[in-house]
Formats: structure tokens, C-alpha cells, sequence
């Protein structure tokens, strides 16, 4: 019986994750292809580079975006490029003049990568562009070497 329970609210959850990403996926959609509400966007800071870290530390990243159009600025969908990543945003309208925020969580951890990495994250607004390609980058330190070591073999005519 706790079996069934359980599998009933993995299925509802499932249900509802899925709901959330299908509304902001039609909400993206929506709030590109009206033309009439577009406004302009700044991006303060597009690229940012956060130095070096060491394996295992988790890092904020945030970048900033001001409206300089005259409509309300709407992030309508933000999406990291991995799974490394975490993205929060803005959720209300940017009133013309006023910024917003877009902060990536990272966390070193879940790349396999060390040395120089860049990350991205995706922003689709009610601008004409609509999408926005926000980069990170950096180098991780420490961790498994991703270097190759070769011993010779010692020569057999010898």
C-alpha cells in the first residue's frame, strides 16, 4: 500500500514539473512574438569572469540589465546551459529606467571539467532579439589532472 502511495506522488510530481516547464516555455513564446509590447534591453554585465576556483566550490555569478525602452521589460524564460548550473531572475516587469537581475548558482562539483570553462545561460525577453546569451567564465583548479602521463617502455633490443 506505501507503495502505491509513494509511486502516486512521484507521478504528481512529475506532473507538476512538467506543467511548470511547459507554462514557461509557452510563456517565452508568448511574450516573443508580441511585437507590439517589445522594448529595448542593457545589459550591464553579459560576460563576467570569475577567476580561479578550486574543485568543489560553488560560486554566484550575477548579471545586470537595465530597460531602456519605454514598454515594461519581462524575462520571460531564463535557463542555464547545464546542469551545473542554476538560474533565478526577475520575475516581475522591469518598469522602463529600472534593472534587473539574473544570478547563476555554479557549482564546480557537477563539471567534470578543470582548467577553463565557459558557461552559459539563456534569456528570452520582449525584446526584438529575444534571446540572450549570458556567458561565464573561469578556471576551475584542482581535481583529477585531465593530463595524460606516457612512461616509455624500456627498448627490448637493449
Amino acid at each position: 500500500m506505501k507503495g502505491i502511495i509513494l509511486a502516486g506522488l512521484v507521478l504528481i510530481s512529475l506532473i507538476a514539473c512538467k506543467s511548470k516547464s511547459e507554462k514557461d516555455f509557452e510563456k517565452g513564446l508568448q511574450v516573443s512574438k508580441d511585437s507590439a509590447n517589445f522594448t529595448t534591453i542593457q545589459w550591464i554585465d553579459s560576460i563576467v569572469s570569475f577567476g580561479t576556483i578550486n574543485k568543489g566550490e560553488k560560486i554566484e555569478i550575477k548579471f545586470r540589465c537595465k530597460n531602456t525602452g519605454t514598454k515594461p521589460l519581462i524575462l520571460a524564460n531564463v535557463r542555464p546551459g547545464c546542469g551545473c548550473t542554476v538560474a533565478e531572475y526577475t520575475k516581475e516587469p522591469i518598469l522602463p529606467g529600472a534593472e534587473g537581475l539574473v544570478t547563476g548558482s555554479f557549482d564546480s562539483n557537477k563539471t567534470g571539467a578543470t582548467g577553463e570553462v565557459d558557461k552559459t545561460i539563456i534569456v528570452t525577453a520582449n525584446t526584438l532579439s529575444g534571446t540572450t546569451y549570458l556567458h561565464f567564465k573561469g578556471t576551475i583548479k584542482g581535481g583529477e589532472s585531465n593530463d595524460k602521463i606516457v612512461t616509455p617502455r624500456p627498448d627490448s633490443k637493449k
